[in-house]
Parts: structure tokens; sequence; C-alpha cells
């Protein structure tokens, strides 16, 4: 019996490793997802992508192994495109609850609440392969957080077509349509044929 291909999950951030293992389901037979337990690099890209292959380089380049990474984040209209890349140190605390709040205050009597969520996510095998492929899950930003569910700025955001915030979400509806659903979707038929001379 062939063994399961490593893949590395590049990422320190546990909600990211459970969601995207519920994302991926059965795209991950063949294939056992691993934890990262390496150094953080610094993530100086200008861009969703480069900071996914940032990330993803650096745990292949640690582990020898094949890596996915992803970068995501919320971007407003209003904000030119802010937070960005920087979502997640956007308060300079990298607290969830900070940052939802700035992003708030910063919008508050603003009428163009459009917003995006956008995830680049990277695959990285040794050699120097390398891919990406972009998601982007849109919506606007709501006056007032709603929901316990999700993370990070889940309960300000509410997806285009839905009139509760991504927060008041099942796990299971918002992995059918979010960004990093999308991103990683896209990803996997690479990671397979990459891993498993496969394209399922």
């Amino acid at each position: 019996m062939t063994p399961p291909a490593p893949l590395v999950l590049a990422t320190h951030n546990a909600h990211k490793v459970t969601e995207l293992r519920r994302i991926l389901g059965s795209r991950l037979d063949g294939i056992e997802l691993l934890a990262y337990d390496g150094p953080e690099p610094v993530e100086d890209g200008s861009t969703f992508e480069e900071n996914a292959l940032i990330k993803a380089r650096a745990a292949s380049a640690h582990t020898g192994l094949a890596a996915i990474a992803d970068d995501s984040g919320i971007s407003a209209a209003a904000l030119g495109g802010a937070p960005g890349i920087h979502s997640a140190r956007y308060a300079g605390t990298r607290d969830d609850t900070d940052n939802l709040r700035l992003l708030l205050h910063n919008l508050a009597g603003e009428i163009d609440r459009r917003a995006e969520f956008v995830c680049a996510a990277a695959l990285v095998v040794p050699g120097g392969r390398e891919h990406v492929r972009l998601g982007v899950w849109p919506g606007s930003v709501r006056t007032e957080p709603a929901g316990v569910g999700g993370f990070g700025y889940d309960p300000v955001f509410q997806p285009a077509g839905f009139d509760v915030s991504a927060a008041e979400l099942t796990p299971d509806a918002k992995n059918a349509v979010s960004h990093r659903s999308l991103a990683f979707g896209a990803l996997m038929p690479l990671v397979r044929a990459e891993l498993l001379g496969k394209n399922s």
C-alpha cells in the first residue's frame, strides 16, 4: 500500500488548520496534511499572492517537503482596499477584536460598505515549482458585529446574497462559498497533480 504523500500546511494559526482540513475533505485522499512548527518568515510582499508564496517557500525549505500556504484579508472599497494585506496586523496588536473595532471605526458614517475577502493559496514543490490561485468573496461590512462563529473579521462581513454575517453561517455553509474555499479549491487539482500525478 502506497503511503500518503506528505504536504505541509505553512501556518501557525490553529483556526486555519481546522478550517482547511474541513474545506479540503476528500480532496486530501492520498495526502497527509502536516502541521508546520518551523520559523515564520517575514511577510514583506506587496500582494496576497507574494505573501502566500513567501510562507510556502519558507515551509518547503525548512521541511524539504511540498508546502501550501495562504494569505488572506478583507479589503474595504471606501478605504481604498485597506486593510488588505495588513488585515491581521491592522490595529497593531494582532488581536481579532481590535482589528475589527478599528475597521468599524474607520468606516463610521460611510455609505459605501462594499468589501471583499481575498485569499491567495500557494503551493511550493521541492525543485522550485510554484503555483498560486486567488479566491474572492464579495460582500459588505456591517455596522456592528453579529454571530459567534468563524474568526477574524467574520462577525462584521456580510457575504453578497446573504442577510447574515459570515460568523452566523455554519462552518459547512461558509466553507462552500468562502474566499479560502475558492482559492484552495482551485489549487487542489495542481496539488494532486504534483504530489500524486493525478488531476482529480
